[in-house]
């Protein structure tokens, strides 16, 4: 049995709704130079780049993401990373 056991349909992931409030505004302006954090234009079109960084537990860069985070992250990518 899955975890949606209530016969709603899964949870799509967005953007808006769960990536983009994974990055702190320190976050952001860490990366300001390189791109946007908060830019879903950005964010996708770095994404596999942001992913590893991430993955490696590189960013950001005062600490490692909790697994669940970097997962969450990895999951919209592979999911069509919608807006």
């Amino acid at each position: 049995m899955s975890d949606h056991s209530t016969g709603n349909a899964p949870h799509v992931l967005s953007f808006e709704a769960d990536i983009k409030p994974l990055f702190r505004a320190s976050d952001r302006a860490a990366m300001q130079r390189a791109f946007d954090l908060w830019s879903f234009a950005d964010v996708s079109a770095h994404g596999a780049q942001i992913a590893e960084k991430l993955q490696a537990g590189t960013m950001p860069c005062d600490g490692p993401w909790p697994a669940d985070r970097v997962a969450q992250f990895v999951d919209w990518l592979n999911s069509g990373s919608r807006p």
